[in-house]
């Protein structure tokens, strides 16, 4: 599996655009638990060129608003819309057997209950209702969206790194 380092980043976060005139920022958070985005920083881009320092400010629709360190302009926050920030696997906690970092999931293996190859998982997407693993079949450039449930998904092995899946019929 290609992103089992314990050095691997894990995006937490996104930047929607300013919010105001003076730096401050819409902030997207990815944390089961929003605010604690603030805990993880310093955050940082994903080739790690540029680094944060977050403090929250308050909320807004969808979302919450921060201040990044070097950030003290409007124009400054706008230019860094939709900028995904990441923080290192080693500041995140720990999570229970039956929940996974989406970075994780992403390149594993799927494979249907008889052991016939599906794809590969290509990203983990929440349209509202839950996740859903966008599937990519072999040989192809479709891709399928299965519901991420234990009643579609029994089995995720990271460490063997396969997903066992038993789809709704007709779905693949």
């Amino acid at each position: 599996m290609t992103n089992s380092p314990v050095d691997t980043l894990v995006c937490v976060g996104a930047i929607g655009g300013a919010f105001g005139v003076r730096g401050e920022l819409r902030l997207k958070s990815f944390c089961a638990v929003p605010e604690d985005i603030e805990g993880y920083a310093p955050l940082s881009t994903e080739d790690g060129t540029r680094s944060f320092t977050v403090r929250l400010t308050g909320r807004t629709t969808n979302g919450l608003t921060a201040r990044l360190g070097g950030v003290d302009s409007k124009e400054a926050a706008d230019a860094l819309r939709g900028m995904r920030l990441f923080a290192p696997r080693e500041r995140l906690p720990a999570l229970p057997d039956d929940e996974y970092y989406h970075a994780d999931l992403i390149g594993v293996e799927v494979l249907d209950t008889g052991g016939t190859v599906l794809g590969h998982v290509k990203s983990v997407q929440n349209h509202g209702a839950s996740d859903l693993l966008e599937i990519a079949a072999p040989g192809t450039n479709s891709t399928v969206l299965l519901p991420f449930t234990r009643e579609a998904v029994p089995t995720v092995d990271l460490e063997a790194g396969r997903i066992i899946a038993d789809p709704p019929d007709g779905l693949f």
